[in-house]
Protein backbone atom coordinates (compact mmCIF):
# COMPACT_ATOMS: atom_id res chain seq x y z
CA UNK A 1 0.00 0.00 0.00
CA UNK A 2 1.29 3.45 -0.88
CA UNK A 3 1.92 5.99 1.83
CA UNK A 4 1.92 9.08 -0.35
CA UNK A 5 0.14 10.84 -3.15
CA UNK A 6 2.32 12.93 -5.43
CA UNK A 7 0.48 15.37 -7.69
CA UNK A 8 2.75 16.79 -10.38
CA UNK A 9 1.27 18.97 -13.07
CA UNK A 10 -1.85 17.14 -14.31
CA UNK A 11 -0.68 13.73 -13.07
CA UNK A 12 -1.23 11.87 -9.81
CA UNK A 13 1.12 9.15 -8.60
CA UNK A 14 1.17 6.87 -5.58
CA UNK A 15 4.50 6.63 -3.79
CA UNK A 16 6.27 5.00 -0.87
CA UNK A 17 9.06 6.10 1.41
CA UNK A 18 12.28 4.04 1.32
CA UNK A 19 12.57 3.89 5.11
CA UNK A 20 14.87 0.86 5.12
CA UNK A 21 17.35 2.53 2.79
CA UNK A 22 17.21 6.19 3.83
CA UNK A 23 15.55 6.42 7.26
CA UNK A 24 16.91 9.86 8.22
CA UNK A 25 15.94 11.44 4.90
CA UNK A 26 12.46 9.91 5.05
CA UNK A 27 11.93 11.14 8.61
CA UNK A 28 13.12 14.63 7.70
CA UNK A 29 10.86 14.84 4.66
CA UNK A 30 7.85 13.55 6.63
CA UNK A 31 8.21 16.55 8.93
CA UNK A 32 7.63 18.81 5.90
CA UNK A 33 4.42 17.11 4.69
CA UNK A 34 2.40 18.26 2.97
CA UNK A 35 5.18 19.64 0.79
CA UNK A 36 4.34 21.93 -2.14
CA UNK A 37 6.61 23.52 -4.68
CA UNK A 38 7.23 23.70 -8.42
CA UNK A 39 9.23 21.39 -10.63
CA UNK A 40 11.37 22.58 -13.50
CA UNK A 41 13.28 20.55 -16.04
CA UNK A 42 16.86 19.58 -15.14
CA UNK A 43 19.68 21.40 -16.88
CA UNK A 44 22.57 18.93 -16.78
CA UNK A 45 21.17 15.61 -15.59
CA UNK A 46 19.14 14.23 -18.51
CA UNK A 47 15.50 13.16 -18.25
CA UNK A 48 14.42 14.50 -14.89
CA UNK A 49 12.58 17.30 -13.17
CA UNK A 50 13.78 19.01 -10.03
CA UNK A 51 12.80 21.27 -7.19
CA UNK A 52 15.52 23.83 -6.45
CA UNK A 53 15.49 24.49 -2.71
CA UNK A 54 18.36 26.93 -2.31
CA UNK A 55 19.71 26.86 1.21
CA UNK A 56 16.79 24.90 2.76
CA UNK A 57 18.36 22.32 5.05
CA UNK A 58 16.73 19.00 5.90
CA UNK A 59 19.41 18.22 8.48
CA UNK A 60 20.55 14.98 6.85
CA UNK A 61 23.79 13.74 5.37
CA UNK A 62 24.28 11.17 2.66
CA UNK A 63 22.47 7.83 2.85
CA UNK A 64 21.48 5.54 -0.01
CA UNK A 65 23.02 8.12 -2.34
CA UNK A 66 23.00 7.61 -6.09
CA UNK A 67 23.94 9.57 -9.19
CA UNK A 68 21.74 7.35 -11.39
CA UNK A 69 18.15 7.28 -10.14
CA UNK A 70 15.80 5.09 -12.18
CA UNK A 71 12.52 6.43 -13.57
CA UNK A 72 10.13 6.98 -10.68
CA UNK A 73 12.85 7.30 -8.06
CA UNK A 74 13.03 10.55 -6.11
CA UNK A 75 16.28 11.74 -4.59
CA UNK A 76 17.17 14.51 -2.17
CA UNK A 77 20.49 16.26 -2.51
CA UNK A 78 21.18 17.67 0.98
CA UNK A 79 23.36 20.51 -0.28
CA UNK A 80 27.07 21.14 -0.29
CA UNK A 81 28.69 21.53 -3.70
CA UNK A 82 25.36 22.71 -5.12
CA UNK A 83 22.09 23.90 -3.60
CA UNK A 84 19.64 21.63 -1.82
CA UNK A 85 17.28 20.00 -4.30
CA UNK A 86 14.85 17.19 -4.97
CA UNK A 87 15.00 15.35 -8.29
CA UNK A 88 12.45 13.03 -9.89
CA UNK A 89 13.78 10.89 -12.74
CA UNK A 90 11.39 10.26 -15.63
CA UNK A 91 14.00 8.62 -17.89
CA UNK A 92 17.77 8.28 -18.04
CA UNK A 93 19.51 10.48 -15.46
CA UNK A 94 23.10 11.12 -14.43
CA UNK A 95 22.60 13.56 -11.56
CA UNK A 96 24.86 16.59 -11.98
CA UNK A 97 25.21 20.33 -11.57
CA UNK A 98 27.44 22.93 -13.18
CA UNK A 99 30.05 21.79 -10.64
CA UNK A 100 29.94 18.20 -11.96
CA UNK A 101 28.44 14.88 -10.93
CA UNK A 102 26.43 14.77 -7.69
CA UNK A 103 24.74 12.05 -5.64
CA UNK A 104 21.41 12.35 -3.85
CA UNK A 105 19.58 10.23 -1.30
CA UNK A 106 17.03 7.89 -2.90
CA UNK A 107 14.27 8.23 -0.32
CA UNK A 108 11.01 7.85 -2.24
CA UNK A 109 9.76 5.73 -5.14
CA UNK A 110 6.63 6.20 -7.23
CA UNK A 111 4.52 3.03 -7.19
CA UNK A 112 1.79 3.82 -9.70
CA UNK A 113 1.36 5.99 -12.75
CA UNK A 114 4.89 5.38 -14.04
CA UNK A 115 3.52 5.24 -17.57
CA UNK A 116 2.78 8.98 -17.25
CA UNK A 117 6.34 10.00 -16.36
CA UNK A 118 7.49 10.70 -19.94
CA UNK A 119 4.44 12.90 -20.51
CA UNK A 120 5.12 14.78 -17.28
CA UNK A 121 8.76 15.34 -18.27
CA UNK A 122 7.82 16.57 -21.75
CA UNK A 123 5.17 18.87 -20.29
CA UNK A 124 7.69 20.46 -17.93
CA UNK A 125 10.28 20.72 -20.70
CA UNK A 126 7.98 22.37 -23.25
CA UNK A 127 5.39 24.14 -21.09
CA UNK A 128 7.54 25.22 -18.14
CA UNK A 129 7.31 24.91 -14.37
CA UNK A 130 4.54 22.75 -12.94
CA UNK A 131 3.13 22.53 -9.42
CA UNK A 132 4.04 19.50 -7.32
CA UNK A 133 2.53 18.38 -4.03
CA UNK A 134 3.58 15.52 -1.75
CA UNK A 135 0.98 14.44 0.81
CA UNK A 136 -0.05 11.45 2.86
CA UNK A 137 -2.37 9.12 0.95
Amino acid sequence: MSELRVTAGNFVFAARFEDGLAPETCAAFRRHLPFESKIIHVRWSGEGVWIPLGDLKFGVGYENATSYPAPGQIILYPGGVSETEILLAYGGVQFASKAGQLAGNHFMTLTSGLEHLPALGKSVLWDGAQKIRFERA
